[in-house]
């Protein structure tokens, strides 16, 4: 596919994409409605949750819209000092009256009102200034100098910066990605090994040198072990998912998210959604995520040059995992 092609069809969009991905959002939005009225109602506030959540789909769509007319090749152009902002944006959190700790991590700034998470910018910034870079690489990417060492090289810095946040959780979406974004570039089977046994490695040094973090890899294993303290959050999951069966409680039954399971509106979604809707519903939700994948690597591999290909592997990759 030529790149004046690709061009000519930038301004058609993937329907089969956008449909996916508005099921998956009006889902959401659903299942944020159900899972944190409870808290909605402690907070004294009918839906906030889910009004704000709308709020922010509004300005997604506002994105979307934008960045639809603007041409790719511009995020290429300004890839490097993007990237630079965002990690700026990532040590200033460090800084006393700037910087917001929170459950004995520092991730945010405080704007206002409004606080700002770097290190989401960083993730899509990584990713376009990563496919400027191995599209720029080409076939060097096969040899050590040019293409493995240069690509730890850029690692370093945000793994050292995002271990200091004590976002281990983000930093993994981080090294997945530009891992999936690096093999899938060209390189060398040897290369592929050594990056698995360094990021293996890496993985054991991070979570050996903070105690939390080996308690939670340990509470992973074995939340029975403390199901009312490092466990609880685990276990309660569980008790959600097998109350949920195979066709759930129904919609708005949960009772875990009668304050029994943390945050159930984010980061235990999921455990409402099965405990509501039952084992086949909510394998559909993960069909549907699958399904939004495998779009998005089609679309992928009919871009018109190298870094779109990356770029969309990328944000496919990112969303993924």
């Amino acid at each position: 596919m030529s790149l004046d092609r690709f061009r000519a069809n930038k301004s058609s969009p993937d329907y089969t994409y956008l449909t996916l991905a508005a099921i998956l959002v009006l889902f959401g939005l659903v299942m944020i409605a159900s899972s944190s009225v409870v808290l909605s109602q402690v907070a004294d506030e009918n839906h906030t949750f889910v009004v704000k959540q709308l709020a922010w789909l509004v300005i997604g769509l506002i994105g979307l819209t934008a960045a639809s007319r603007i041409d790719y090749r511009l995020w290429r152009k300004y890839a490097l000092p993007f990237f630079i902002v965002s990690f700026i944006l990532l040590i200033i959190v460090f800084l006393p009256g700037l910087g917001k700790t929170a459950k004995g991590a520092a991730r945010w700034i405080n704007i206002g009102s409004f606080q700002l998470q770097p290190s989401e910018i960083l993730k899509l910034s990584f990713i376009l200034y990563l496919s400027a870079w191995l599209e720029k690489t080409g076939p060097k990417i096969k040899d050590f100098r040019s293409g493995f060492l240069p690509f730890v090289l850029l690692l370093i810095p945000v793994i050292v910066a995002m271990s200091y946040q004590r976002d281990i959780g983000t930093l993994a979406i981080i090294v997945l990605t530009a891992g999936a974004m690096f093999f899938v570039s060209g390189t060398s089977y040897p290369q592929i090994g050594l990056g698995l046994l360094g990021g293996g490695l890496l993985f054991l040094l991070l979570t050996a040198i903070e105690p939390y973090r080996w308690q939670r890899l340990m509470t992973f294993f074995n939340p029975q072990a403390a199901p009312l303290v490092s466990g609880y959050h685990i276990t309660q999951s569980l008790l959600a998912i097998g109350a949920g069966g195979l066709w759930g409680r129904g919609f708005g039954q949960s009772l875990q998210k009668y304050l029994y399971l943390p945050e159930p509106h984010t980061d235990s979604i999921f455990a409402i959604i099965v405990e509501e809707l039952g084992f086949f519903r909510a394998t559909v939700v993960l069909v549907l995520i699958g399904a939004l994948a495998y779009r998005g690597y089609q679309i992928a591999g009919r871009a018109g040059d190298g870094f779109a290909r990356m770029t969309v592997f990328g944000i496919t990759s990112w969303l993924l995992f």
